[in-house]
């Protein structure tokens, strides 16, 4: 039986790219992997998480019309250390989360930021237990 073996990437397209990527640079940490041109034009800059295997593809592609995001379509999840301290990073860049922490019994929980353009971005705290999804 055919079937797929790993997930590689997910691409967002974007209207800005220097913008966004700046923000998963600066504000979240990825490295940028790599950056070309498709051979249908697109602009591709493929960025990762310093513990994750896959990329996050960020898509320059104007012949396709700007992007309009709607609310509550897709996320990004990341695991931070603690949601406390990553708040205190956000301040550095005048950012704040859009949605506050949620913290459970055990020490996990979430909260949201938004990325350029309308892209949610979540951010998971892991519980004591290691729960946190």
């Amino acid at each position: 039986m055919a079937k797929v073996r790993k997930l590689l990437h997910t691409r967002y397209r974007v209207n800005d790219l220097e913008k966004t990527v700046r923000f998963y640079r600066e504000v979240l940490g990825l490295e940028e992997v790599r950056r070309h041109k498709s051979p249908r034009g697109s602009e591709l800059v493929f960025l990762k998480a310093p513990e994750s295997e896959e990329l996050i593809e960020i898509c320059y592609y104007p012949g396709s019309g700007p992007v309009q995001v709607q609310p509550d379509l897709t996320h990004l999840a990341f695991e931070v250390d603690s949601l406390e301290a990553f708040r205190e990073h956000l301040k550095k860049f005048g950012l704040d989360y859009s949605e506050p922490p949620h913290i459970r019994e055990d020490g996990s929980g979430f909260a949201f930021i938004d990325a350029p353009e309308g892209y949610e971005i979540e951010l998971i705290q892991r519980g004591r237990s290691g729960s946190g999804y």
